[in-house]
């Protein structure tokens, strides 16, 4: 038995314990921090450069990039090195700063999804209000309370999470540390604070949920009266691939952290962050 003050490293899972598999995993994820870093990059230049982009939608969708860009980099290079390396381990300071990075991140993410359906709303359904409703200085207050959300957010479970004494070990069951895995190393009496706020925070994000399709509802309602095939083809294509990440995201997040902390199969938690 152990607790938390005598754990000075956690072992992160492994993607496989055969070395050429490792290899293998090493240049797959390498290429997609690329792809990523590629993509992301040219949305954050051509935002800021190219004046025409100067507008609420692309002044968000910079963020959400910035906010890609700092998920990847907080996950992605550790479980990189460790296969590279052949080794599982991360300090427990790493540890806890790459849980909350990630919590901070992802929470800011899905914030900051929440208003740009809002944005889609506005632009779509009052588009003579938009410049009104969503000026330059509104954006910014939005987005950085968004920012702001995610930060106290991930305080909060951060500081709860690693004050919960440690009984089960230091071998974590995903490929980085993340609460509900951490959790599973607490002591089986200790846990149930750090779930309940877990279930109020998922009541803020239903909250969001609900926010997210009633603004759809009024989209959608919008964009087949328009009477122009051309018209609904392009408010369409607008929003579908915002609402595609939207989905993606809620399910697997909801997926990893909904289910009580000791009914996880490894393989399938790997399969469904590695989604999100």
């Amino acid at each position: 038995m152990s607790n938390s003050s005598s754990i000075t490293h956690f072992l992160l899972l492994p993607f496989t314990d055969t070395r050429e598999l490792q290899l293998w995993h090493f240049w797959l994820f390498l290429g997609i921090s690329l792809a990523a870093l590629v993509g992301n990059g040219l949305i954050i230049t051509s935002t800021v450069c190219i004046q025409h982009l100067h507008t609420p939608m692309y002044f968000f969708l910079l963020n959400l990039s910035l906010l890609d860009l700092g998920c990847i980099s907080t996950t992605v290079p550790k479980s990189m090195v460790n296969s590279l390396w052949n080794t599982r381990a991360i300090s427990y300071t790493g540890c806890v700063a790459q849980l909350f990075f990630f919590s901070f991140l992802f929470s800011a993410e899905y914030s900051l999804l929440t208003i740009m359906s809002y944005d889609r709303y506005v632009a779509i359904c009052k588009p003579l209000h938009y410049g009104t409703l969503l000026g330059s200085r509104a954006c910014v207050h939005v987005a950085a309370a968004a920012w702001g959300t995610g930060f106290l957010h991930a305080l909060l479970h951060t500081a709860n999470t690693f004050s919960l004494p440690l009984c089960g070990g230091n071998a974590v069951e995903q490929f980085f540390c993340e609460i509900p895995h951490i959790l599973k190393l607490s002591c089986s009496h200790s846990y149930n604070r750090e779930v309940g706020i877990i279930v109020f925070s998922a009541f803020l994000y239903f909250g969001c949920f609900v926010f997210i399709v009633v603004s759809y509802v009024q989209i959608f309602r919008a964009v087949l009266s328009i009477p122009s095939e051309q018209g609904r083809h392009k408010a369409f294509s607008i929003c579908l691939p915002h609402l595609a990440v939207i989905s993606l995201l809620v399910s697997t997040a909801a997926f990893a952290y909904l289910k009580h902390p000791y009914n996880s199969f490894p393989s399938l938690d790997l399969a469904t962050v590695v989604l999100y």
